[in-house]
């Protein structure tokens, strides 16, 4: 095991550069630009990552939230695929009946926030998830339309991407996607239409929230007996690492309700543990309808998504499916990787406060730092050309990216111009406290 990240060779090194140019050719991706990010991994080790070349990285990525517990494999999470494959890995769960993904989905509805029934419908991604969450809402309801935020990721898929609104890109050359989404603003306490500082006067930022919704969208875009759900991430991931005032999920869920609304809520970066609870919402106190996971449901290791919602709700008989869905290899790792993220959680509450005080530190140093917000171990910062406009930086953000890199540090960018930190959640204090001193050095070098 490492103690500190070591660079042999500035990345990307010989053999990186030659991956790289072969995946160019061979591979349709959306990696990012190899001129900030040229990482080209091996394999891991716990929160390590290993390049082609031999270069050694703390990982503050998490493979965006999907490798929570660290790599290559978490050995509990291990044990379980070994003595799975003895048995079946792959057990036809749309069509017959097998233990597991009754197993798991027991153990999904009793730690699903909301004091009701529910059931659990399983696909392969996030993606896939807010599918069926679609279908889910469609079916119960009878209505037709959606709101989802202006920030939100949901998805690339056809339906999902109609709710997803986070970057230009996404939708390019793609209309039309799903019909009968309305996109609203979300509560970003630093940057949102109203110019409101959410932090200094949360209840402002909300209310106008709330009202833009029932009075200008559903008074006169479309009527409200007509719309199925209001989807939302509980801190908006791609869009900046964005989390909302304490009370707005609060009045969102009374709006919900006088409307007969329900309430989708997508878990798929946030959820089982990134944020110190199983869910983000958690922090929220309220109970969705209707809640998506993937990521890091499956452990680093499998992919699986999971649509749990309200018993009532349910669909009928072949009204949705999929081949994989239910896929009992990847049914007990989900629940392994529950288990040992349970008990993981005393630490990702514990290390907020690190993240929380030293990015603070940072933001009062460097005036190239906007905004720092953050819960549990999902932090975001923002960079601005300056703090007054708050023009978005995208330059200076992509420069942290790589100085950080060369330094031995893995980030990721998210919004216009934030990166995330997020690292595995079995990741120490000590190590913690190193990746936040080589993200100092990156944006010290960055802003010179």
């Amino acid at each position: 095991m490492y103690d500190r990240p070591r660079i042999v060779v500035t990345p990307p090194g010989p053999r990186a550069k030659e991956v790289m140019e072969r995946h160019r050719k061979f591979v349709a991706t959306t990696t990012h630009d190899p001129e900030f990010l040229p990482l080209v991994i091996e394999r891991g080790e716990g929160v390590w990552l290993i390049d082609v070349d031999g270069n050694v990285y703390l990982d503050f990525s998490s493979a965006v939230s999907a490798s929570n517990l660290g790599y290559p494999t978490h050995p509990e999470v291990k044990k379980v695929v070994l003595e799975q494959l003895e048995r079946i890995a792959h057990a036809a769960g749309t069509d017959f009946f097998n233990p597991y993904q009754v197993a798991l989905a027991e153990k999904l509805a009793s730690i699903a926030p909301g004091d009701f029934e529910k059931k659990v419908f399983y696909s392969n991604s996030g993606t896939e998830a807010n599918e069926a969450a679609i279908k889910i809402a469609r079916f119960s309801t009878g209505r037709k339309y959606f709101i989802s935020f202006i920030g939100a990721f949901h998805g690339r898929t056809m339906g999902s991407l109609s709710l997803t609104a986070s970057k230009p890109i996404h939708k390019k050359k793609f209309f039309p996607t799903m019909p009968g989404v309305v996109h609203v603003p979300f509560p970003n306490p630093y940057r949102n239409p109203w110019n409101i500082d959410g932090y200094e006067h949360p209840d402002e930022l909300v209310n106008r929230v709330i009202d833009y919704i029932e009075y200008w969208v559903l008074n006169h875009v479309v009527p409200p007996e007509e719309v199925a759900a209001i989807f939302f991430e509980p801190i908006q991931g791609e869009g900046g690492y964005v989390v909302p005032p304490k009370n707005f999920f609060f009045e969102l869920r009374k709006l919900a309700n006088r409307y007969g609304i329900l309430l989708v809520d997508d878990e798929v970066q946030m959820g089982l543990g990134r944020t110190g609870k199983m869910f983000a919402i958690e922090h929220f106190g309220i109970a969705p309808d209707i809640i998506t996971l993937a990521k890091s449901l499956g452990g680093g290791v499998i992919p699986i998504g999971a649509t749990i919602f309200r018993k009532e709700l349910d669909l009928e008989p072949g009204a949705h499916s999929n081949t994989f869905g239910g896929h009992a290899l990847a049914c007990m790792v989900a629940l392994k990787t529950i288990e040992v993220t349970e008990q993981l959680l005393p630490n990702v509450q514990k290390l907020e406060k690190v993240f929380r005080e030293r990015l603070m530190e940072m933001k009062e140093k460097y005036v190239a730092i906007g905004d720092v917000r953050g819960i549990g171990l999902a932090w975001g910062v923002e960079f601005v050309k300056d703090r007054k406009t708050k023009e978005h930086d995208v330059k200076t953000r992509n420069r942290v990216l790589y100085e950080a890199l060369k330094r031995g540090l893995v980030l990721l960018g998210c919004g216009k111009s934030s990166i995330r930190l997020i690292p595995p959640l079995i990741i120490d204090e000590e190590r913690a406290k190193l990746g936040l001193d080589i993200l100092e050095e990156a944006i010290k070098a960055a802003t010179q």
